[in-house]
C-alpha cells in the first residue's frame, strides 16, 4: 500500500486546534484522549505525534486524529508531519492505542457519574452566572455528549466555552474520557426557553 493511497483531511478547529479526518478508521469505534506526552507513551501513534516540536495534545477518534499545538509552530509546518505519521502508523499495522489503555477505560455508568458531578460542582455553577446551563445526554464507551442551555445556547463564545471551560474541567477529573461532543443546535438562538411567546 503507497502512502498515497490513504486520504487525510485537515479541518482547522481553532488557530490551536486542527482535526486530521482520515478516509479509514485508526482506531475503529474507540476514542481515547493523550493530555500530555507523557500519556501519549502508551500509544505507538500519540507517541510518534508528540515526538513533532509544538504538539501538546491528541485525541484519536475512530477516523479522526484531533492535534492542539502551543508555541509558535504553524500548521503548515506541522501539518505535513502529522499526515506522514498517521499514514506510516497505518501501514505498520500497529495499533493505535495499546490494550492495556483500552482495559483501562472504567464502564459508561460509572463515567457518566463522575462526569455528572463535575458538570454539577464545578461547570454549572460557573456557567450560571451567564444565564447558561451544561447537561449531559449521554456517554457512549467513553465519548461524552453534553448540551449547552440557557444563555449558553447561541452564544457565540460557546465554543470557547466549550473548549476551555468545560472540556478542561471534565478532562481533569476524569483523564479516561475520549471525545467531547457538543449536541446543542446552536442555530436556534440564544435563550430560546425564554422566547416571547
Amino acid at each position: 500500500m503507497s502512502q498515497e493511497e490513504i486520504r487525510i483531511m485537515a479541518t482547522p478547529i481553532t488557530t490551536a486546534s486542527c482535526k486530521f479526518t482520515v478516509d479509514r478508521p485508526v482506531f475503529a469505534d474507540g476514542s481515547f484522549y493523550f493530555g500530555t506526552k507523557e500519556k501519549g507513551q502508551e500509544s505507538p501513534l500519540a507517541k510518534r505525534l508528540f515526538d513533532i516540536e509544538g504538539v501538546m495534545s491528541v485525541l484519536i477518534s475512530h477516523d479522526e486524529v484531533t492535534v492542539n499545538k502551543g508555541g509558535n509552530v504553524e500548521w503548515q509546518d506541522i501539518g505535513r508531519q502529522i499526515g506522514t505519521i498517521i499514514r506510516e502508523h497505518l501501514q505498520s499495522g500497529e495499533p493505535a492505542v495499546g490494550e492495556a489503555l483500552i482495559n483501562s477505560i472504567p464502564d459508561a455508568d460509572e463515567l457518566r457519574g463522575r462526569i455528572e458531578e463535575v458538570l454539577e460542582t464545578e461547570v454549572n455553577p460557573a456557567v450560571a452566572g451567564h444565564g447558561g446551563v451544561v447537561t449531559l445526554i449521554d456517554v457512549k464507551q467513553n465519548d461524552v455528549f453534553i448540551k449547552m442551555g440557557g444563555g449558553c445556547q447561541g452564544c457565540g463564545m460557546a465554543a470557547v466555552t466549550l473548549k476551555h471551560g468545560v472540556e478542561t474541567a471534565i478532562r481533569q477529573a476524569v483523564p479516561e474520557v475520549g471525545g467531547i461532543y457538543d449536541t446543542t443546535d446552536h442555530a436556534a438562538g440564544r435563550n430560546p426557553y425564554y422566547a416571547a411567546q
